[in-house]
């Protein structure tokens, strides 16, 4: 970020475009992940639908899933089998950040994506 104060931070990160959004939705990748690689991989990649993750923080710490949506615009993402009750008892998909996730097993159907993986 190019400014210091913290509302001007959070002011360009809500107003930013939808392509840099994909990048700031992004969650680190297991060491086995980073390890395996044949490439010096950043620390964190952007979530994508298909991928398996661990949950690090929250209520539902330690939990594994498959993402089923990811949301750029609120930076969030559903995964299967993570549910919270309404007050009306219907059961409703629980959207966690990004941030708070931990790339376990990459979805690799994309060859562009696996290529990159192995390059």
């Amino acid at each position: 970020m190019t400014s210091a104060k913290p509302r001007t931070q959070r002011k360009r990160a809500a107003n930013a475009p939808l392509h840099t959004k994909r990048i700031m939705a992004s969650s680190h990748l297991a060491p086995e992940i980073h390890d395996k690689s044949k490439v010096h991989l950043p620390r964190a990649l952007p979530v994508r639908k298909g991928d398996t993750v661990r949950i690090m923080r929250g209520g539902f710490r330690g939990k594994e899933g498959k993402v089923v949506s990811v949301d750029r615009v609120h930076g969030t993402v559903v995964i299967e089998g993570i549910t919270i009750e309404k007050v009306d008892e219907k059961k409703v998909a629980r959207p966690l950040h990004a941030s708070n996730l931990l790339i376990v097993r990459m979805d690799d159907t994309d060859p562009w994506r696996r290529r990159k993986f192995e390059e």
